[in-house]
């Protein structure tokens, strides 16, 4: 039987993907592990592979297409002993139906992202399971189920076949009745009165009148209209969803520079050479990492991430660090592990690497997932003092200013420092004021004291 190639999942949070490029053509062969296309996602360039063994009978999404959901038909693999030239005439290869309740488990497509795991046939979303039917759910989904209290009988499947997923989960309200065998009929006398309409909500405005009521505000040809690519429209629901749903608060404090600037010049000087070059070159944002990632070992109990309905709290220190994408397309975190067992050289280097290729989208996905927190430096561009957005599951992200020449006072007589202005922004669910200002200053001691991050 031919075999499907779906639009694979190449992340947990990618919904659609643009096809780039088929590296095989209708009529080739293909062996298990063979590359047969590049897949764009809003983070990073992707190659998918074969691993399944068969002819490329028929392409049903041509490369350059953008915005191809997850799970769609994208090609069709024909089998030993099959006639690839048939298939391809007939156009897509024949769905499966839907399995009953008893029915086995639906055959695994042929292609699948690595590292990520091979993807499943999609089908619609099932309706909720009625009582005596089998459920289809994932283990994560039953687990999850079981820990918020949510029946999965009365959850709406949206995975492959109709089975329910972790985000159906996520989703759905708990304590949701079982369904009962119905009970018999009250009398008439005692019908319930009606229940009482709920409030109504006003719906969030569509993109369509959002953009007919910006429009209206600016003659025609005074404008270009830009479409957002999957980076960018990724970066605007998540900053959306943060702002609205994380209660925020800020701590800001500044740092006395002038012993990190002389040592940091002295460590370049005596950098040894490599191929004629220097083989680090130190810069302010990796003592920020380091000293950063060494606050959250000494406040551990801030070294936590948002978990709905608990707390994850991590052992070690991993830092992201914001690059911007040239164009203004938006940003990456790539994540420094165990930031704080690294030294400052091998930091530098590594983060030198991320950046070049986070510019590039060359990133895999677990080079920019997960991470303790982030970090978001402007000071390169000469803004003094701002506040950052926290990037969910994290609940810090530590925004950090140019380190600039100012007027203190030392001792009661006034004097010039160079200073640096930081502001961290903190998630109040997962911790409080005090613990915000425990982290905060315990960072201040350390860039202020910077050989403390050699030893």
């Amino acid at each position: 039987m031919p075999i499907d190639i779906l639009m694979p999942a190449l992340s947990p949070t990618m919904e659609k993907g643009n096809l780039a490029k088929w590296l095989k053509k209708e009529g080739d062969k293909v062996a298990p592990g063979d590359v047969i296309a590049e897949i764009e996602t809003d983070k990073a360039t992707m190659e998918v592979e074969a691993i399944d063994e068969g002819v490329l009978a028929k392409i049903l999404v041509p490369e350059g297409s953008a915005d191809v959901p997850v799970n769609q038909l994208i090609a069709v693999l024909a089998t030993e002993g099959e006639d690839a030239t048939a298939i391809a005439a007939g156009g897509a290869a024949p769905k499966a139906e839907a399995p009953k309740a008893d029915a086995p488990k639906a055959a695994e497509p042929a292609v699948a992202p690595a590292p990520a795991a091979a993807p499943v046939a999609a089908a619609p979303a099932a309706a909720p399971a009625t009582a005596g039917e089998r459920i289809f759910a994932s283990p994560l989904a039953r687990r999850l189920a079981k820990d918020k209290g949510v029946d999965l009988a009365a959850v709406k499947g949206s995975g492959p076949r109709g089975r329910i997923v972790a985000a159906d989960v996520a989703t759905a309200q708990p304590g949701a009745a079982k369904p009962v065998a119905a009970a018999a009929p009250a009398p008439a006398a005692a019908a319930p009165a009606p229940a009482a309409a709920p409030t109504p909500v006003a719906a969030a405005p569509s993109n369509a009148a959002v953009l007919e009521l910006a429009k209206a505000y600016y003659e025609p040809g005074t404008y270009e209209e830009i479409p957002l690519d999957g980076m960018r429209r990724v970066i605007a629901q998540r900053m959306t969803e943060a702002r609205q749903t994380v209660p925020t608060f800020y701590l800001t404090v500044d740092c006395d520079m002038d012993a990190l600037m002389k040592l940091r010049e002295e460590l370049n000087k005596a950098a040894p050479e490599k191929d004629g070059k220097p083989s680090y070159k130190l810069s302010v944002n990796d003592f920020v990492i380091k000293a950063y990632a060494l606050a959250f070992q000494q406040v551990p109990d801030a070294n936590m991430v948002w978990g709905g309905d608990r707390y994850l709290k991590l052992k070690h220190s991993d830092i992201g660090v914001a690059v911007a994408i040239d164009g203004g397309k938006g940003l990456l975190t790539p994540i420094i592990r165990k930031a704080e067992t690294k030294t400052l050289s091998a930091i530098s280097n590594e983060t030198r690497d991320l950046a070049i290729r986070a510019r590039n989208k060359k990133l895999a996905p677990n080079e920019y997932q997960g991470g303790s927190s982030a970090i978001s430096n402007l000071g390169m561009f000469g803004m003094k003092h701002f506040t950052a957005i926290i990037n969910p599951p994290h609940a810090t992200i530590l925004a950090v200013g140019a380190s600039e020449q100012r007027a203190v006072v030392k001792g009661g007589q006034l004097a010039v420092a160079t200073q640096m202005t930081v502001t961290i922004s903190c998630d109040h669910r997962v911790m409080d004021g005090a613990m915000g200002a425990q982290l905060l200053s315990a960072f201040k001691a350390i860039i202020e004291k910077p050989m403390s991050m050699l030893v």
